[in-house]
């Protein structure tokens, strides 16, 4: 996350339209402080979680349905309630990371609607890739509902961010795969060359690829660690479904560029100043360990889920959870509870199910109680206020994306890869 980055956005965007004054607080926690809340259940298998999942979806079926047109389209707001609902202010645009986690979280269950709902965002997405003003294949960050359910594309978010691009990809190609539909793959496609003739960089080492473009077509100089986990997972995957091998070898460029971000204690930092090649080596974000471990699938990045244990879980009233950065280890981040407790359970290792359960059953209690909740959606933070580290704040608001994450990891499935048949 150097520079922009597709979820600063909502805030930044925020910050633009309304004051806010939050005062952030500092209490780290150590992992052992960590325990299932009593009356949340114990994990797979249990009513209470298989509950609590149900409700989770209940939750996201109610956004997907809200804001529909007369063909079938659907795009979800991302955050509501709290700091993003007020009686004089509603703030509804749909990101497309967010939208296209709630895509693989529906083929993650797979019932008959859940299809037919990630159909509809996908073909959304596919509609605002056709209607682009300049229309190269790319999407942008974020779009108005409102405008999808008036018959119109109406972008929020203009820039054209990798991490954006490759979260589109991995949705269509998820899509692809688990409806056969070639449009879906076609989109895919489209994504995909355009984050390699926009924004591959081979010839500044590391290479690897850049942030992407700014509403005026500037290019981002800078590369991030996020984007390249998303690159490369989003690579392989486009690999896997066209047997082209270029885009394997492409996706290797990617994650070459993660691994030359990981410090000698294990961390990944969080990518190059704006030469491309100097080390950002602070903020230090939980995504950068997560991610690089979910979409690479590589052992080294077991020491990066160690080092975000010991620095990045923070404890805040009853929930405890990692936090987004280094920065403020004050309130949880339930959004990132949900990544990191996905890539414990992929891992496997000693006390990596009873950690991860230990998540989850912090997002059931949030799920319940959190302030500004519904008891069915997950709300993106513990309290108001936590401070990213990159010049932005996060709020206890309903969010799909938290609420996606959180499914994904209940299910044991890494949206970065294609399920095994």
């Amino acid at each position: 996350m150097s520079g922009s980055s597709r979820r600063s956005a909502p805030w930044a965007i925020a910050a633009a339209l309304v004051a806010a004054a939050v005062l952030v607080g500092a209490a780290p926690a150590a992992w052992g402080a960590i325990r299932p809340a009593d009356d949340q259940g114990s994990g797979v298998g249990d009513p209470d979680a298989a509950q609590s999942v149900a409700l989770a979806y209940e939750f996201l079926d109610a956004r997907v349905d809200q804001f529909c047109d007369g063909a079938g389209h659907c795009l979800p707001r991302s955050y509501e309630g709290g700091f993003f609902t007020t009686p004089s202010w509603d703030f509804t645009p749909s990101f497309v990371y967010d939208d296209a986690l709630v895509i693989i979280a529906y083929t993650a269950r797979g019932l008959p609607d859940d299809l037919r709902r990630a159909r509809a965002i996908g073909d959304t997405l596919l509609l605002v890739q056709d209607n682009d003003p300049i229309g190269d294949g790319r999407t942008r960050a974020s779009y108005e509902p409102h405008g999808i359910r008036q018959g119109r594309v109406e972008i929020t978010g203009p820039g054209s961010f990798t991490g954006n691009q490759a979260w589109v990809g991995l949705a269509l190609t998820r899509l692809a795969h688990a409806t056969g539909d070639q449009r879906y793959l076609d989109g895919a496609l489209r994504v995909g060359q355009w984050i390699q003739d926009n924004t591959a960089d081979m010839v500044r080492a590391p290479y690897g690829y850049t942030g992407g473009q700014l509403e005026d077509g500037t290019s981002l100089s800078w590369k991030s660690t996020e984007h390249n986990s998303d690159v490369s997972g989003f690579f392989t995957q486009l690999a896997q479904l066209t047997g082209d091998a270029v885009w394997s070898d492409r996706a290797a460029v990617a994650a070459d560029f993660v691994a030359a971000m990981q410090s000698a204690d294990g961390h990944v930092n969080t990518g190059t100043g704006l030469d491309g090649s100097t080390v950002n080596t602070r903020p230090i974000p939980l995504d950068a360990q997560t991610w690089s471990s979910l979409a690479t699938g590589d052992p080294r990045y077991g020491a990066a889920l160690d080092w975000t244990l010991a620095n990045l879980i923070a404890t805040d009233g009853p929930y405890t959870g990692p936090s987004i950065s280094e920065v403020d280890v004050s309130k949880a981040w339930f959004e990132g509870g949900g990544h990191l407790a996905l890539a414990l359970k992929l891992r496997d290792g000693a006390g990596d199910a009873d950690r991860a359960e230990s998540l989850l059953s912090s997002i059931r209690l949030a799920q319940r109680d959190a302030p500004n909740g519904d008891g069915k959606g997950i709300v993106a933070t513990s309290n108001d206020g936590l401070d990213s580290g990159f010049g932005d704040l996060y709020y206890a608001s309903l969010h799909t994306g938290a609420t996606a994450w959180y499914l994904l990891a209940a299910a044991g499935d890494n949206p970065f890869a294609l399920p095994v048949e």
